[in-house]
């Protein structure tokens, strides 16, 4: 959760920075500063021993739908928006990707959404707009501002399978060497003469801070967090960002304070802790049931992402089931002993005397 929270934090605090580079291309200096931090990525897993996978064919597909939409897109989407629309409009519509990640994400995985971060999404989302004030808008900003909210929630969404397959610091990597060379085509073919231009000392600045912080730091501690939240419950996270521009706002007086920005953040603080809060075992659609269903579709890898402690538990219960043996049968290993393996549900006594103990 804390790398969930330094992350949202870090790119929330980007916000000032980013407007520095309003001058420059656009396409073409999002591939610049993905392509640079994809090279970072990986210079640091060279540097700390650390393997780096490969996508397979499963992988790339996501990998660049992930890059075309959730990061090229998400800026190109997010910048035109606010051409015909106010930014706190824009902010408003942003305010609805925890909604959209506490919703999509288990329906993908064929699991129900979870009353928790559901509520808590909600929350959150009011915060937002509480704290963007809403606005003004053309048609043709409403129609932007919702696709940068897909993006927005594409980022996380496409990347799920990819995190159970690859971890966190691959995915970061080769998606944003994905969104590097995607956008590097793209923009020279939709503007070969001015695509390419040498930014000066500020936008020097901005994109280094962009591609060193909010880009390979801040991705690669956001999808550590999905990997150990799952998508659903980290989305929540995403309030954050608003709460943390408007920290950096106010302390370089570009913002004035308003008392209904305290409710705003009051708003987005409780829809965080209710969406975080852990499923409990009596819930309904909780873990007897995921855990059976696991089985029957002898997945191995589902859920594992956001369940991580309960992956033990399914390696050893699956070998006795997968030689279809009822679990009665598993207490009557020969000698008392339990094969390898196996997985036995003791009762204080009738078992313990089977097994030997006193």
């Amino acid at each position: 959760m804390t790398l969930g929270v330094l992350g949202v934090l870090v790119v929330g605090a980007s916000v000032p920075v980013t407007g520095m580079l309003d001058g420059y291309p656009v396409i073409t200096g999002q591939a610049l500063r993905y392509a640079l931090a994809g090279v970072l990525l990986l210079a640091w897993a060279r540097l700390r021993g650390q393997p780096m996978p490969l996508p397979g064919r499963r992988d790339w597909p996501a990998l660049i739908a992930l890059a075309a939409t959730g990061m090229i897109g998400f800026q190109a989407c997010l910048l035109f928006a606010q051409r015909y629309a106010e930014p706190g409009l824009v902010a408003a519509f942003l305010g609805g990707t925890p909604l959209v990640l506490a919703l999509a994400a288990p329906l993908a995985k064929g699991r129900r959404p979870s009353w928790a971060p559901v509520a808590g999404a909600v929350l959150a989302g009011l915060g937002i707009a509480v704290l963007s004030g809403g606005g003004a808008a053309r048609w043709q900003g409403l129609v932007l501002a919702a696709l940068a909210m897909v993006c927005e929630a594409l980022f996380t969404l496409l990347a799920v399978g990819v995190l159970e397959r690859l971890g966190p610091l691959a995915t970061a990597t080769w998606g944003c060497c994905a969104a590097g060379v995607g956008g590097a085509v793209v923009g020279t073919v939709a503007d070969p003469s001015g695509a390419w231009a040498w930014p000066d000392g500020r936008e020097l600045i901005a994109l280094g801070y962009l591609t060193v912080v909010v880009t390979a730091i801040a991705f690669l501690l956001w999808y550590s967090a999905v990997s150990a939240l799952g998508a659903d419950r980290a989305g929540v996270l995403v309030g954050l960002m608003p709460v943390s521009g408007l920290a950096v706002s106010l302390l370089l007086g570009m913002q004035d304070f308003r008392f209904s920005q305290l409710i705003g953040v009051a708003l987005v603080s409780s829809g965080v802790v209710i969406g975080l809060r852990r499923r409990e075992l009596g819930e309904a659609g909780a873990f007897d049931v995921e855990v059976l269903d696991d089985v029957a579709a002898d997945d191995r890898d589902h859920d594992r992402a956001q369940r991580p402690g309960e992956g033990d538990l399914l390696d050893e219960l699956r070998p006795a089931l997968d030689r279809g043996q009822p679990q009665r049968e598993i207490h009557g290993a020969e000698r008392n002993r339990l094969a390898d393996g196996d997985l036995a549900v003791l009762d204080e006594r009738r078992d313990r005397e089977r097994l030997g103990d006193p």
